[in-house]
Order: structure tokens, then C-alpha cells, then sequence
């Protein structure tokens, strides 16, 4: 075979290079509070730019699916132009401008226009993924989203060292040139098997939103849903649950270089994990129901004793947060990676862009809701984050019985 036209070199490689650059939308915590510092504004109001990537991340996808199934060179392309845009609008926004007028433009850069880079590049290399590993659809997507979860690990010491060195405004430009290089080589390799031909084009009458109808589809888009939700209710206060856990610890600064690093990772492995898994099972609906159970046994094992305020006066109770921390990241993981086989199990392969890209309208919703509720919790309970975790419990049972009664076993 020729060594350009195999399934790594078009499929592998090319969705790795444009979700390893995407995927550090992640890094937001890491810059977050500087550009507040330098454009004068709080970081609640600046943090909203993160919720706004996340929510035209996932509306985006939405809509995306049609221009996907039909060229993804294009939506490739689109992908990478879009996101690189939106880095360095961001770093044009923040060295020239503070304010109100500041925040307004990284909301249309970062928010908007990053956020529909991040959709349209997140949805591109699924299919094509599934279409060159036939026979190991979850590890494919695995590899990918892999990528996305990865980024965060790799691109947060190399961010912290820009700004540290040339300032916030720098590093967008640098990051901004580097990704717009990795994407291009991403969309120049990406390519469908020869002899693929899209039926789906000659077809008509399928409504897209007509999925709402189909309870199987609702299920999946309500677990997933919870998933990130609660997902996003932890993670995005992760620093903050590690300084009130290890408050009194002597080893706090090592907990919080450290820990960060440990749940990226086993956010990575999560997304390669359970989907790799998953091609050995007879249905796919099983790795929900492994994430849901693992998460509402760590959520109640560190609420019971209320782990992260009691934590700083137990090792014990410190292992527990971590732990909650680290099933919390890989079951976030594994739920994205899971979510593109899952579907082509249910619904088949010919239309599983639009239908992938419409269950991401979750991710959308569940980026305006996760941090939001935490947010909503920690005032009302002046801030005493074991409530979180008990939200999080209920949710994470309603989505068991979700998996089981709504999304149940296929058909045979």
C-alpha cells in the first residue's frame, strides 16, 4: 500500500494534529485570571469567553454535519482558519484594548469565532476515523479524542512559560501561528478511502431534528448531557477543590503542581480507554453504564464524610478528593470518545456527522449549565463544595436510569 494513502497517515495523524491543537481550549484556567489582570475586568466576567467557546463549539457541530459528510478538506480548512483567527483576535483584543471593549472582543474571538473552529474541527475527523479502522471504530475515535484531551497536558507548561517570559498577548500569537501550521498539515493529509462513496447525498427527506423524536437518540443526548455537566461542575473548579481539600497540608504546592497533570492524563486515557474497551463489548451502551457507576460510587465514598472540607484534616480523605477527581476526568473522557461509535451502532454510518455533530449540541448546553451551577452552589452554601458533589450524585443516578430505560441494549 502506498506509505501516503494508509489509514494513519489520512486518518490517524491528521485527526491528531487538528484535535491536539483544538483541544487547548482546555487551558483556559491556565490564563484565565491574567487576561482579567490585564484588560481590567473580573474574572467571572471574563470567564464567560470560555462558555461561549464551549457553546458554538457544540452549535456548531450541530449544524456542521451536512458540509462534513460532503467535503471534509473544506471543513477542514474552515476549522483551521477559524480557530487560528480567533487565538490571535484574542491576543489583538488583549494588548490593544481593555474594558468593556476588551471583553467584547474576546468574546466574538475566543467565544465565537474560536468556538466555531473548535466545533467544525472536533466533528471533521470522526467519520473518516470510523471509515479506515472498520473493524476498531471506538479505538479510532479514542486515538482522536485522545488528542483533544491530551492537549491540555502538553500545552499548559509551554503556555505558562510564554506568559511568564513574553506575556499573555505573545503567547496567542506564537500558539496562534504554531496551531494554524499543525491544522494545515492536518488538512492537507486528511482524505476518505478510496471507493468511499457519501449515499446520503442522493437522499432526501431525512430531517435532522427529527432525531428528537427517536428515544433512543434522546437518551443518548440526555446521558451525555449529565456527563458533561457534571463533568464540567468539578473540573472547572478543580484548583480551588484541591487548595480547600489540602488547605492545612504542608504538601499543597505539590498537590496542585501535580494533580492538575494527573486527571489531564486520566482525562487522555479515559478517551482511549473505555472507547478501546468498548470494541471488545457486545454493546457499546455498557461503557455508560461502567462510567456512571464508577462516578456515583466516588461521589458518594467522598460525600459521605464530606471529603474535600474535611480533607485537610485526613490523608485519608485527600486520597478520596484525588480519586473523586480522577474517576470524574477519565469517565468525562471516556464519555466523548464512546459517544461517535455508540451512535454508528444505533443509526448506522451514513449520516453519523450530522447525527454526531447534533448530539454535541449537549456539550453546548452543558458548557453554559456545569460551571455555572457550581458557581450557583458555592454562593448559596457559602462556599462549602461537597454540595456540588451532592448535585452531582442525584445527576449522576438520573443518568444511569437513563442508560438503561431510554438507551437500553440495540436491536438485534
Amino acid at each position: 500500500m502506498n506509505k501516503l494513502n494508509n489509514k494513519w497517515v489520512r486518518a490517524a495523524i491528521p485527526a491528531l494534529l487538528i484535535h491536539c491543537s483544538i483541544g487547548t481550549v482546555y487551558c483556559w484556567s491556565t490564563f484565565k485570571e491574567t487576561i482579567a489582570n490585564q484588560i481590567g475586568m473580573s474574572t467571572f466576567a471574563v470567564g464567560w469567553a470560555f462558555s461561549l467557546a464551549i457553546f458554538f463549539l457544540g452549535m456548531s457541530a450541530a449544524f456542521a454535519g451536512k458540509m462534513v459528510e460532503k467535503n471534509i478538506h473544506k471543513s477542514s480548512l474552515i476549522s483551521c482558519i477559524c480557530f487560528t483567527l480567533g487565538m490571535l483576535g484574542t491576543g489583538l483584543f488583549i494588548q490593544f484594548t481593555t474594558g468593556i471593549v476588551a471583553l467584547l472582543g474576546i468574546f466574538l474571538c475566543y467565544g465565537c469565532i474560536m468556538g466555531v473552529g473548535l466545533g467544525v474541527g472536533y466533528i471533521t475527523p470522526v467519520k473518516n476515523l470510523m471509515l479506515w479502522f472498520k473493524d476498531k471504530k471506538g479505538l479510532a475515535t479514542g486515538i482522536s479524542i485522545m488528542g483533544f484531551g491530551l492537549a491540555k497536558a502538553i500545552a499548559t507548561p509551554i503556555m505558562e512559560l510564554i506568559q511568564n517570559n513574553l506575556g499573555i498577548s505573545q503567547m496567542f500569537y506564537i500558539l496562534g501561528i504554531v496551531y494554524f501550521i499543525m491544522m494545515l498539515i492536518g488538512h492537507k493529509l486528511i482524505k476518505k478511502p478510496d471507493g468511499w462513496v457519501e449515499k446520503e447525498e442522493q437522499e432526501s427527506g431525512f430531517k435532522l431534528l427529527d432525531m428528537f423524536k427517536d428515544k433512543t437518540f434522546v437518551g443518548i443526548w440526555l446521558m451525555f448531557f449529565i456527563n458533561i455537566h457534571c463533568g464540567l461542575a468539578l473540573i472547572t473548579y478543580e484548583k480551588q477543590i484541591l487548595n480547600v481539600a489540602f488547605a492545612s497540608s504542608a504538601i499543597l504546592a505539590v498537590i496542585i503542581s501535580i494533580v492538575p497533570s494527573l486527571t489531564a492524563a486520566f482525562n487522555a486515557l479515559g478517551r482511549i480507554g473505555y472507547s478501546t474497551v468498548s470494541d471488545k463489548l457486545k454493546e457499546r451502551n455498557t461503557i455508560y453504564k461502567i462510567i456512571f457507576t464508577s462516578c456515583i460510587l466516588v461521589t458518594a465514598i467522598a460525600l459521605i464524610p464530606f471529603a474535600i472540607t474535611n480533607g485537610a484534616n485526613s490523608i485519608l480523605l485527600g486520597i478520596v478528593v484525588i480519586l473523586l477527581l480522577v474517576v470524574v476526568n477519565a469517565g468525562y473522557g471516556g464519555g466523548f470518545s464512546t459517544l461517535p461509535a455508540l451512535l454508528s451502532e444505533r443509526f448506522g454510518m451514513e449520516k453519523i456527522s450530522k447525527i454526531h455533530g447534533l448530539a454535541l449540541s449537549a456539550w453546548a448546553i452543558a458548557g453554559l449549565t456545569g460551571n455555572n451551577m457550581s458557581e450557583l452552589i458555592l454562593k448559596s452554601t457559602n462556599y462549602t463544595y461537597d454540595y456540588i458533589l451532592v448535585a452531582t450524585f442525584i445527576l449522576y443516578v438520573i443518568a444511569f436510569i437513563i442508560c438503561i430505560k431510554l438507551v437500553g441494549k440495540k436491536k438485534a
